[in-house]
């Protein structure tokens, strides 16, 4: 059994669940927004800041971007393993794998600081 320090749980199924459930709450928020859209037409800069300054909002969009850096990060994780080895890049797969993940951990680490900031206005 290969194990790896770099996935999210160790162990393949909670990985697919956490997938999974992210992908439900994605969808759920871009249904939201896309019908808050379609039932506001006449939409302005106010009205949108007014839905954004509501609490409510602000934890649901936080819970998104959160479903967002987890579910990235097990398909990033996922994609990495099984593209890059030793056929696909050489001996030093492990290395350019690390590489991979540590670039892709550190963008959603700060994409994801500056959606807080953006969501919270801090």
């Amino acid at each position: 059994m290969v194990t790896n320090v770099t996935n999210l749980s160790r162990s393949g199924l909670y990985d697919w669940m956490a997938q999974r459930v992210s992908a439900v709450l994605l969808a759920a928020y871009v249904l939201f927004l896309l019908g808050y859209l379609i039932f506001n037409p006449g939409l302005t800069y106010a009205d949108w800041q007014g839905l954004f300054s509501q609490n409510w909002m602000r934890i649901f969009s936080l819970l998104t971007l959160v479903a967002l850096s987890v579910h990235s990060w097990v398909g990033m994780w996922t994609i990495s393993t099984d593209y890059l080895t030793p056929m696909a890049v050489g001996k030093s797969a492990t290395v350019v794998r690390f590489l991979f993940q540590v670039v892709c951990g550190l963008t959603m680490f700060v994409l994801f600081v500056w959606g807080v900031q953006i969501f919270w206005g801090i």
